[in-house]
């Protein structure tokens, strides 16, 4: 196993956070500082980051709906509560694949496996997020083509996959995309203002019945709908 796979196998993050570190000499093997990523340590090697011993771990995946003013990080410099209070302290150290802004709602998933994080997350695999959208007014369906094509965001072109009306001012939408603030700031070039925000599905997961603040591990059926050969 190469080296950033160790490290995000033990809970330090993606493998592209595990790659910077890497890079940037924070990372020593029995000593020495290690720069090469094509070294895979093996059971008896001491790999440690910024001078802490890393040790694999049982990968954990967890999904928790998040409501409303908890932001998706694991410190807020404005003391706002995280998504990380909604969890008890004794689980192992995890991080959020992708986030939710602080008013939005919905489906987080959190793990310490880097390899189903990237999976997740990196654009190549086309993951389908679908969301619930509540807006200011009626939605008026001869603005869903513009949003389908795509508007311009912090250069360059976001795109909604599907948009539809479920109740005059509620649209359940899917992308394929992670621009910050996305579905808020294209619906505001539309001209309406996004009420509430609640993501319901990523990729084969979906929130279904679990109660706001609430979570619980992934099913192994869940697991393997997320695996290699059914994430495209």
């Amino acid at each position: 196993m190469r080296l950033n796979r160790f490290l995000a196998a033990a809970g330090i993050g993606s493998r592209r956070h595990c790659d910077e570190l890497i890079a940037a000499g924070r990372v020593t093997i029995n000593g020495r500082i290690c720069t090469d990523f094509s070294v895979q340590p093996t059971e008896g090697d001491h790999v440690k980051v910024g001078g802490r011993m890393v040790r694999t771990q049982r990968h954990l995946h967890l999904m928790l709906h998040k409501p409303a003013g908890f932001v998706s990080t694991r410190s807020d410099p404005n003391a706002r509560d995280t998504i990380f209070d909604l969890l008890p302290p004794h689980l192992p150290r995890l991080f959020n694949v992708g986030r939710l802004d602080a008013q939005s709602e919905g489906l987080l998933v959190l793990t310490n496996d880097g390899d189903m994080a990237q999976r997740l997350m990196h654009p190549r695999y086309k993951i389908e997020k679908e969301y619930e959208v509540t807006l200011d007014r009626a939605w008026d369906a001869e603005s869903a083509p513009k949003l389908l094509r795509g508007v311009m965001l912090d250069g360059e072109r976001a795109r909604l996959e599907r948009v539809y009306a479920v109740k005059p001012t509620l649209l359940r939408v899917i992308l394929r995309q992670g621009i910050n603030r996305q579905i808020r700031r294209m619906f505001y070039e539309v001209r309406y203002d996004v009420k509430r925000l609640v993501r319901t599905r990523i990729g084969s997961l979906r929130l279904g019945d679990l109660p706001r603040g609430h979570w619980r591990p992934l099913t192994k059926a869940e697991l393997r709908s997320l695996e290699p050969a059914n994430s495209g």
